[in-house]
């Protein structure tokens, strides 16, 4: 017993030592975590895990673990909902009051908005530390990085209305101000205590290799987060971190849809997406040089198809992370068996996270550091109405994701996938050689067909199976 306790004394310090995950040196588009090269790939609870007390992280992180999923994402409390927000049953960023846990310390002077004491924002909740920093062990212990996000706007004043950030909640007379005024540094009080939150959470969790900082939810919800506080909150990070060994990554969230980054801060590492679908988001960002993310989806339903496209897509067309927002889990479900109701505005089951399982799974075994989306190799054959991407080191290992979802064509026109039987018979440019190729379901990650090859060099066709909704090919020389 004494040698099993030593044993895992020793792991978790050398965890603790281990360099955070950072920027891969041989390719940044991509990360280097724990010695190998990764993707990031999830299908996450809604970012409550830490501040919602009813929530069990250790069943969460478990289940996701048991799938292979390796990143989630998590709000740091400056931020809450209340039941109802954005239509979304048993939301775990919505707890119940006695439940929230926040990073400031509770008073016993009455008056805040959900009816419990105000807040002391000149006061940590160590509590909240502990579950925090345990949150994060635990996740480490399963190979999972958290990406911890520190702000988010105020969609609406119900939100504002329980933040402790606000006058009426704090006993500090801090936050007497309109809900769009809170990121912007106007308020030097108020920009005083977001400063030391993120100071503090930058000094608790810095012995953790498992985690990155993103800076604020979408920001330009409402164009009121300015992008001087967003910069300033990248150089309070950065700060914080100066003296104490290796940085972590810092990950700023530009926009819905895609964009080009605008004047990107060289101390962000990580420009992240929602709902990039097609994500020409890399495209874009491509020359950057930095891990592309697709950090949330939703709002399109409640299919496992259309998430499982959006994901195989953005990963094949070169970005380095996707967060599937996936409902079913709840408080009292953190296996990801809630049976959520017809009107939440996502979707999310055990199925999907299968489905990403393979999708991470096929990343695994392609040496993708050595790769890059192209557009040279596909000659013809994709079907009409689909689309393809191509992941590539040219003459050694090609991947193919070939999908027939079909893109909304206005503002909230919702995501579909043509489940009608295909086949498809594409030409691939390819250097001579002899080769291997292999034709991998995306839902179950068997190869449906094999083929080995030689080739004199030039276009080559090749006939896919019949599948169902997508497929992806594996082409490797031999």
């Amino acid at each position: 017993m004494i040698r099993v306790v030593s044993s895992l004394l020793i792991a978790a310090a050398a965890l603790a030592a281990a360099e955070p995950i950072r920027l891969h040196p041989g390719n940044p588009h991509y990360f280097l975590f724990r010695g190998k090269p990764t993707v990031l790939i999830t299908s996450g609870e809604h970012y409550g895990a830490v501040i919602n007390l009813d929530f069990d992280y250790k069943r969460y992180l478990k289940t996701l673990a048991a799938e292979r999923l390796n990143l989630t994402r998590t709000f740091a409390g400056s931020y809450r909902e209340s039941p109802g927000s954005f239509d979304i049953r048993d939301n775990t960023l919505a707890p119940k009051p006695d439940r929230f846990l926040g990073p400031w310390a509770r008073t016993e002077t009455p008056g805040a908005a959900d009816g419990l004491g105000k807040f002391d924002l000149s006061r940590w909740n160590g509590a909240y530390f502990a579950r925090l920093k345990d949150f994060i062990r635990e996740a480490g212990a399963r190979d999972i990085v958290v990406e911890f996000t520190l702000f988010c706007p105020f969609y609406g004043e119900e939100m504002w209305k329980l933040s402790p950030m606000n006058s009426r909640n704090n006993v500090n007379g801090v936050g007497d101000l309109q809900r769009t005024e809170a990121f912007d540094l106007k308020n030097a009080k108020l920009q005083q205590v977001q400063d030391d939150m993120a100071r503090k959470i930058v000094a608790e969790l810095r012995g953790f290799d498992n985690v990155m900082y993103e800076i604020c939810n979408e920001p330009y919800t409402f164009d009121t987060v300015t992008a001087e506080w967003q910069r300033h909150m990248a150089g309070v990070i950065a700060d914080a971190e100066s003296a104490a060994g290796p940085r972590h990554l810092i990950t700023q969230n530009v926009a819905n849809g895609s964009k080009k980054v605008p004047d990107p801060d060289p101390r962000v590492s990580v420009f992240n997406f929602h709902y990039s679908r097609p994500p020409q988001s890399v495209t874009l960002n491509y020359d950057l040089r930095r891990p592309i993310g697709n950090n949330e989806t939703g709002f399109d339903g409640q299919a496992d198809a259309v998430y499982r496209v959006q994901g195989w897509e953005f990963i094949l067309a070169g970005g380095a992370l996707y967060n599937n927002l996936d409902y079913s889990f709840a408080p009292g479900r953190e296996d990801g068996t809630y049976a959520y109701p017809p009107e939440q505005p996502g979707g999310g089951s055990a199925a999907l996270r299968g489905q990403l399982r393979v999708l991470r799974e096929f990343m695994d075994s392609i040496d993708f550091v050595r790769m890059a989306p192209v557009t040279n190799v596909l000659r013809s054959g994709t079907p009409e109405g689909a689309s393809t991407r191509v992941l590539a080191a040219p003459g050694r290992v090609y991947a193919v994701y070939l999908h027939h979802g079909r893109q909304p064509s206005g503002r909230r026109a919702k995501y579909s996938v043509d489940s009608t039987p295909q086949s498809a018979q594409l030409s691939l440019d390819l250097p001579a050689g002899s080769y291997r190729a292999e034709w991998i379901d995306t839902k179950t990650g068997k190869a449906s067909k094999r083929e080995d090859f030689s080739h004199a060099g030039g276009p080559r066709t090749l006939v896919s199976p019949q599948y169902t909704e997508d497929i992806a090919l594996r082409l490797r020389a031999r």
